[in-house]
């Protein structure tokens, strides 16, 4: 799965690497993103590649009740084309969702160890994301987007099975193409990757808690794990 991530880097940097033209949001370094709160992601919006503020927990667009309604944090690829909550998605409403880093806890006897997952060269890079738009009653819009999950890597099979989906940068322009709604050829992006490119170590534990957001949630732990 992913349930926290990272995204470090300036509105600049986010349009020149994902071709972005519109911001829509001011934007500020993240250390410890968890679901439930507004996260950056990058969609097309009439034709206009955009960066905007949705709510990490996908509500499908048919959801009656909200307070009977768990949040989807992640969607397994697996399934995508059959389960109702992301079928229509992966047709019509793709997204990017940029980070530079990601956690995972790796179990091991009675102890989680928080790691922080990067590349190696500290790039940034989207996971493949969902995004479905709810309308309350009253009509009012709430945008909302999902992380999808594929089998882990070798690097992520020691830490946990599953990982984000990261897709290849030349892959994203593809993802993002509202004209694009094959399954099998969208499905075909969603795949462990490279393992040979990334680098995992143990952070302070501190990171547990959403409500710390510093950089230090991204220095190796001094600390004993």
């Amino acid at each position: 799965m992913c349930g926290r991530y990272t995204l470090n880097r300036s509105a600049k940097e986010l349009l020149e690497r994902f071709a972005v033209q519109q911001v829509l949001f001011p934007v500020a370094a993240r250390y410890n993103i968890a679901p439930s709160q507004e996260v950056a992601v990058v969609l097309n919006d009439k034709d206009t590649r955009c960066l905007e503020q949705l709510k990490w927990g996908l509500i499908p667009f048919w959801v009656k009740d909200l307070k009977k309604t768990k949040p989807l944090i992640n969607a397994r690829a697996e399934s995508l084309a059959e389960k109702p909550s992301f079928k229509q998605a992966l047709a019509r409403r793709r997204c990017l969702i940029p980070a530079d880093g990601f956690y995972e806890w790796k179990s091991e006897a009675a102890t989680r160890t928080p790691m922080y997952i990067q590349m190696r060269d500290h790039r940034l890079f989207a996971f493949a994301g969902l995004w479905e738009e709810w309308k309350a009653p009253d009509g009012t819009p709430l945008r909302t987007c999902a992380i999808i999950t594929v089998p882990a890597n070798r690097i992520m099979s020691d830490i946990h099975e599953r990982m984000p989906a990261i897709l290849q940068a030349g892959e994203e322009a593809l993802w993002l193409d509202p004209t694009v709604k094959d399954p099998p050829r969208l499905l075909s992006l969603l795949k462990p990757y490279g393992d040979e490119d990334m680098e995992a170590y143990s952070v302070t534990r501190r990171v547990n808690s959403p409500a710390f957001d510093r950089p230090e949630c991204i220095e190796p732990a001094t600390e004993a794990v």
